[in-house]
């Protein structure tokens, strides 16, 4: 799993808006189009708040919907 785009987030340092409690690095599935990936990312401990970095929503994540849109 390629998580260079994780690497640069220390998950210690967000904090969860709803808890108000660190977040720890968890592993998530993202789907799309009934597709599922497996990443780490992020994740409240307590309520689940998943963050999704901008650079991966706006780069990888929207190079694979484009190519999964094109097939």
């Amino acid at each position: 799993m390629d998580k260079s785009y994780y690497e640069s987030i220390d998950p210690g340092t967000l904090v969860c808006g709803k808890c108000h409690i660190p977040m720890e690095k968890g592993p998530v599935m993202l789907e799309y189009g009934g597709n599922g990936f497996p990443v780490e990312l992020p994740v409240c401990p307590k309520c689940g708040f998943i963050y999704v970095p901008e650079a991966l929503a706006m780069g990888k994540i929207l190079k694979v919907e484009k190519q999964l849109e094109d097939k």
